[in-house]
C-alpha cells in the first residue's frame, strides 16, 4: 500500500504517544502507560472477573441470599399461605352448601313428582269409575226407554189388532145386513111378492155354508 509523503510525515507512529502540556490552571490528564496505551486509574476497575462469581463477595452474596429466603419465607407462612387456605376453605364451604341446597332441591322435586303421579292415578281411576258408571246409567236408561216403547208398541198394536177385529166384524155384519137386503130386494122384483127376511136369511146362511166347505 502506497503512502504519499506528507500523510508519513504527519502520522504518528505506532506506540507513540501525543502529550500535550496543559495549560495554567487545568488538571493534569491521567498518564497512560506507554507501551499498551490504556490508563492507569482503568487497571483498578477491570479485574476480569464477573461479579457473582468473584470469591471475595461470597459472604455477602450469602448473607443477603438468606435474608431474601427468609423475609419471603415470612411473607409465604404469614400473608400467602393463610389467604390462600382462607379462600380454599371459603370455595370449599360453599360448594358444600350449594351441594346440599341442591340435595335438598331435588329431593323437593321427587316427592312432588311423586305426589303427582299418585294424584294423576287418582284422577284416571275416579275418571274411569265416572266413565263406567256413565255407561251403566245410560245403557240401563236405553233399555229402560227401549222396553217403555216396545210395550208401548205392542200395546198400540195389541188396539189397532182388535180395533181391526172389529172393523172386519163389523163389515161382515154389514156384508151380510146388504146381502140380506139385496137378496131381497131382487127376489122381491122376480116373484113379485114379498119374501120373508126369515126365508132370506136361511137362504144366505146356506149359501154361505156350501162356500165355505
Amino acid at each position: 500500500m502506497f503512502v504519499t509523503e506528507a500523510y508519513a510525515q504527519s502520522a504518528p507512529t505506532v506506540g507513540e504517544t501525543h502529550t500535550e502540556t496543559p495549560a495554567v490552571g487545568q488538571p493534569q490528564p491521567e498518564a497512560t502507560h506507554t507501551e499498551t496505551g490504556v490508563a492507569h486509574g482503568a487497571e483498578h476497575g477491570a479485574s476480569g472477573v464477573f461479579p457473582p462469581f468473584d470469591q471475595s463477595t461470597y459472604a455477602s452474596q450469602v448473607l443477603w441470599l438468606a435474608i431474601t429466603f427468609g423475609l419471603f419465607y415470612l411473607l409465604m407462612q404469614k400473608v400467602i399461605v393463610p389467604r390462600v387456605g382462607g379462600i380454599l376453605e371459603n370455595r370449599h364451604g360453599r360448594i358444600a352448601q350449594d351441594l346440599d341446597e341442591a340435595a335438598r332441591l331435588k329431593s323437593e322435586a321427587d316427592a312432588a313428582v311423586e305426589t303427582y303421579e299418585k294424584e294423576l292415578a287418582a284422577a284416571r281411576a275416579k275418571a274411569s269409575s265416572i266413565g263406567a258408571a256413565a255407561r251403566d246409567s245410560a245403557k240401563a236408561k236405553a233399555d229402560a226407554d227401549r222396553a217403555a216403547i216396545e210395550a208401548g208398541l205392542a200395546e198400540k198394536l195389541a188396539a189397532a189388532e182388535k180395533r181391526i177385529a172389529g172393523i172386519k166384524e163389523q163389515a161382515f155384519a154389514d156384508v151380510g145386513a146388504i146381502a140380506e137386503e139385496t137378496a131381497t130386494a131382487i127376489v122381491d122384483q122376480l116373484v113379485g111378492t114379498k119374501v120373508k127376511d126369515t126365508d132370506v136369511k136361511a137362504a144366505i146362511a146356506a149359501a154361505s155354508t156350501v162356500k165355505g166347505a
